[in-house]
């Protein structure tokens, strides 16, 4: 039986994924590049076709100076780190949390039929009401603490993350799961063998769109609960007319979330190119 399954197991193409993870860099860096310079282009297309006044619409290169140039960069970059620190924090509670809720009712959803009715119709209810309208209910429920900041980032990831991980479970063709229940395997063999691996690209799709979400939840748990961290910062700063502080401040954690967005392609490479998927990576 295994001579026959390693017979019918199709051979790789003509050497195409002999470096997957250096090409699946390459695309990164490259998709990065052009995403970077899309984003700037527009920034400085819309400044100029709305003719925003220089005091409240800040370009590329005025950006640079606040950062870099001016006498008080230093000091600016150094409370923007300490508000940086406190965001990833805030968002890598957010993402873990998220994301181990996501799984855990994808496996209830796939393994118990009847779960689906329950779960799927809470989940899209919560993507569907805007989070600034449950912020108050939620804050009275958990408090202020980091409780409330996993709550309202799993919120942002959950039901994107929810989904894809459900189709990819469901990925598995019956004959794959008869076989495995023939050998005297069971349903949770199945999902552990052959369901699982073969929704690591489902899973991985998760992961890019929950990277930058929990950075969205973990802003806005900062600017409706906590009163910390770059949320916050950028909500007192536009209060107090501190333009250039928040032109720094939008414009570091943008680049942030793309580097973590980077990051999570160059992971997503290096395990599905380990499990032989690499063409999907």
């Amino acid at each position: 039986m295994s001579a026959d399954l390693l017979i019918s197991r199709p051979t790789e193409g003509p050497r195409r994924a002999r470096h997957p993870l250096l090409m699946a860099t390459l695309r990164a860096v490259g998709s990065m590049t052009l995403v970077l310079a899309v984003v700037v282009a527009l920034w400085v297309g819309a400044l100029w076709a709305f003719d925003v006044s220089s005091y409240v619409g800040k370009g590329p290169l005025d950006v640079v100076d606040i950062l870099f140039v001016d006498e008080d960069a230093p000091a600016l970059r150094t409370e923007i780190a300490g508000l940086l620190a406190r965001t990833l924090l805030d968002a890598g509670i957010g993402f873990i949390a998220g994301m181990l809720v996501a799984v855990t009712l994808a496996i209830a959803v796939v393994r118990f039929r009847a779960a689906e009715s329950a779960v799927m119709p809470v989940a899209l209810i919560l993507q569907t009401v805007p989070l600034i309208a449950l912020a108050p209910m939620l804050i009275l429920l958990v408090g202020r603490g980091y409780v409330i900041v996993a709550v309202m980032s799993a919120v942002v990831v959950l039901f994107p993350a929810l989904v894809n991980i459900v189709a990819g479970l469901r990925s598995v063709g019956p004959q794959m799961r008869d076989l495995v229940l023939v050998y005297g395997g069971n349903p949770m063999t199945v999902l552990r063998k052959v369901a699982f691996p073969s929704a690591l690209p489902a899973f991985f799709a998760s992961v890019r769109i929950a990277v930058p979400g929990s950075m969205t939840g973990a802003l806005l748990a900062e600017w409706l609960a906590t009163g910390k961290g770059i949320g916050y910062a950028v909500v007192s700063a536009a209060a107090r007319s501190q333009i250039s502080k928040v032109w720094a401040l939008v414009v570091v954690v943008t680049l942030v979330s793309l580097l973590l967005y980077f990051l999570a392609q160059l992971v997503e490479a290096a395990v599905l190119s380990r499990f032989g998927q690499s063409d999907r990576a």
